[in-house]
């Protein structure tokens, strides 16, 4: 899984560094296959529930699942990537949320929010705690600074299948039923956060997911195994 996953890393890390105004979201779907090439390794999305990429690919509203297009990437967009691959019969999964050129204010400030919320998650993944102890670590900080967890898509267990038990809410449920995590267990912990309202609605392509009001999303995930000595991201690129 590590393998799998280091994988991944390095492709968002290629992607990133291709973002600039003027490129086509669907330049990035064609690099993510040319890499996945290079690897010798299969594309996870691509034909999962129907999916047609092998690469989500999401700017400014919208939250998740976006196709790549023609769409021509402005100044001060943001873009998201969420990437997964198989290798050696595992999984691996990843997200980053990139600006296109420098941002500041309410932009700069979601992509920070959002990237420490994924450290506060993941800093919770330590055996004999709480599943829910990452959720309110995320939820605490996230709505703590004025922003909002969308709360249709969760993160998951990942191991041989990509989406395994259990799931991981980036807030806490009020009927949430405990869990202890042990060593062993791998997590995709991923917050999506938005600069308004939680609420998302699907498009017409039902898949891109986009916030209800509009506002701008970010979404950061890693993969993170519980072992006996602290959370391990397995998501790095070295």
């Amino acid at each position: 899984m590590r393998e799998a996953c280091r994988i991944v890393a390095v492709i968002l890390k290629d992607l990133a560094a291709a973002v600039e105004p003027g490129v086509k979201t669907m330049v990035f779907e064609e690099l993510a296959r040319k890499r996945c090439a290079d690897f010798k390794v299969k594309p996870a999305f691509l034909g999962m529930y129907g999916f047609p990429f092998a690469l989500c690919c999401s700017v400014n509203e919208e939250v998740v699942h976006g196709f790549p297009s023609d769409r021509v990437l402005q100044e001060g967009d943001l873009v998201s990537f969420d990437m997964g691959v198989v290798y050696d019969g595992f999984y691996g999964d990843s997200a980053t949320t990139v600006p296109v050129g420098p941002v500041n204010g309410d932009r700069a400030k979601l992509l920070d929010v959002t990237k420490e919320s994924l450290a506060r998650g993941i800093a919770q993944a330590e055996a004999g705690n709480d599943l829910y102890d990452i959720s309110g670590a995320v939820q605490k900080y996230v709505e703590g600074q004025g922003l909002s967890v969308v709360r249709r898509f969760v993160g998951h267990g990942i191991g041989r299948k990509l989406h395994e038990k259990p799931e991981i809410p980036n807030f806490v449920p009020q009927d949430a039923h405990r869990l202890t995590l042990l060593p062993g267990m791998v997590l995709a912990i991923e917050p999506m956060v938005t600069s308004g309202g939680p609420d998302v609605e699907v498009l017409s392509d039902n898949w891109t997911a986009v916030t209800k009001d509009r506002s701008l999303a970010a979404h950061f995930e890693h993969t993170v195994a519980v072992t006996k000595n602290g959370p391990r991201i397995l998501s790095l690129a070295d």
